[in-house]
């Protein structure tokens, strides 16, 4: 299968085809061995839930690498089984005694290690971001480390109710899709799809009433290490290639972050808060935006609908922006959407503990979604 569209569509429609039938193994499996996510004080749920869905993600990857492996011509599909298959054992480990914070960091940057030193996956530049040009190796390390752990642990904490971490997911993934079609890398644009099927293939589980399935932290770190990878390799792309799209080259980590927006900017207002409180970062609670929605009075699909169309909403309008501005104006644009959503989100928690004040931002969103 030489067409790209053919084997596209192919992947696509197998990764979502291929997910669908090892959900229901996996559903009777756990159900069977009692493997049950059980609500807590802090749970959106109050029903006992299977979980581990995030298996078939992984089982449905090596598949579909098998189908487009022509098109990896850099080889780099072996190291992305090795770094996944990692990433994999963590995330059924957590799940079945739940792991450390440390252990689970260490055991990250290990599988980030088995893509680090990719030549295809190199960074050099950071295309003039703040000044900053060519960078050594180095630093390019560190970098690419914590950007990847950021991502991972961001998507896993975002994972929280219904449709979120997919809808989510979805966004992210069409939109580097579309990027890497653009920009003629059609390898990382089959692996998009093939990640956009897990995902659709799952939801439907997620949001089910009867067959619920949770993706479980075998999933969100698996997907999160995924959306990692990508932005990496989006980070390495060739300066003069984005010229020629006339895309501004300094602007290639703003657009990662604005792709990443809705989970960056959870991440970041959770530990803050805890911080002020004075409590530990990894502490779990329900200070989180789909939490404060959730106690708004939205539903968990609105909720995840919500965040979903912002994030892709905030994506395209970064994307569109970055090809006319550099990137210290994109930085206050950033700034500027950051600190409107801290506000909108401040509002609503008031509004949770002091009564209704600020209903109108619930009701708007009820009425669009």
């Amino acid at each position: 299968m030489n067409n790209l569209y053919i084997v596209a569509s192919v992947t696509l429609l197998s990764s979502a085809f291929i997910v669908t039938i090892l959900i229901n193994k996996i559903r009777w499996i756990v159900k069977s061995m009692d493997l049950i996510d059980r609500p807590d004080h802090r749970s959106s749920h109050i029903e006992s839930t299977p979980t581990m869905a995030g298996v078939s993600f992984f089982l449905t990857v090596i598949f579909v690498l098998i189908i487009i492996k022509p098109w990896d011509t850099t080889g780099v599909g072996i190291n992305l089984i090795a770094a996944l298959g990692l990433m994999f054992a963590v995330g059924l480990k957590d799940d079945l005694v739940v792991s450390t914070p440390r252990a689970k960091i260490i055991s990250e940057v290990l599988a980030i290690g088995m893509i680090l030193f990719c030549n295809c996956l190199k960074v050099s530049s950071l295309g003039g971001f703040m000044g900053i040009g060519v960078i050594p190796d180095f630093a390019a390390y560190i970098l690419v480390t914590l950007i990847i752990l950021t991502i991972i642990n961001s998507f896993n904490m975002i994972d929280g109710i219904d449709g979120l971490a997919s809808i989510i997911g979805i966004v992210i993934f069409s939109v580097y899709g579309f990027l890497f079609l653009i920009f003629g890398l059609e390898f990382y644009f089959l692996l998009c799809l093939c990640f956009l099927g897990i995902l659709i293939g799952y939801i439907r589980f997620n949001l089910s009433k009867n067959r619920k399935i949770f993706m479980g932290d075998t999933g969100s770190l698996f997907i999160g290490f995924c959306i990692g990878f990508l932005s990496v390799k989006f980070l390495s792309i060739d300066s003069k290639l984005f010229q020629e799209f006339s895309f501004i080259p300094s602007n290639k980590l703003i657009i990662i972050a604005a792709i990443f927006f809705i989970p960056l900017f959870d991440i970041i207002r959770v530990i803050s808060i805890r911080l002020i409180n004075k409590n530990s970062p990894f502490k779990a609670d329900n200070n989180h935006i789909h939490h404060v929605l959730i106690n708004s009075g939205l539903s968990h699909f609105k909720a995840s609908l919500f965040l979903g169309s912002l994030n892709l909403i905030l994506a395209s309008v970064f994307i569109f922006l970055s090809r006319s501005y550099g990137s210290f104006e994109m930085i206050g644009f950033y700034l500027l959407a950051f600190i409107l959503l801290l506000i909108v989100f401040y509002k609503l928690k008031r509004n949770i503990e002091k009564g209704n004040r600020f209903r109108y931002l619930v009701s708007a969103i009820q009425f669009l979604f």
